[in-house]
């Protein structure tokens, strides 16, 4: 009998908008969850940037550190340090 209701008539019309309801909203939250992970990758992209923009500085100061002591002397001597 309960089989019968929900093959015919407004069960089966209900039955059929629940279901759509249902794959809707876990669309959405899916959709949600997503942009969630993106925001994610964004912030470690963002700090991976940073991390590597300094880094950088540092490999350029060690780049133009002096050769030896007496080079250092004679920066320190000349202000250019």
């Amino acid at each position: 009998m309960t089989l019968w209701l929900l093959a015919h008539g407004p069960a089966r019309k209900a039955l059929g908008l629940i279901l759509t309801a249902a794959a809707i909203l876990l669309f959405l939250l899916n959709l949600r969850r997503a942009g969630e992970r993106a925001e994610r990758a964004a912030e470690r992209l963002e700090a991976r940037e940073r991390n590597d923009a300094i880094h950088r500085q540092m490999l350029d100061a060690a780049a133009r550190r002096p050769a030896n002591r007496d080079a250092l002397a004679d920066r320190l001597r000349d202000g250019r340090f």
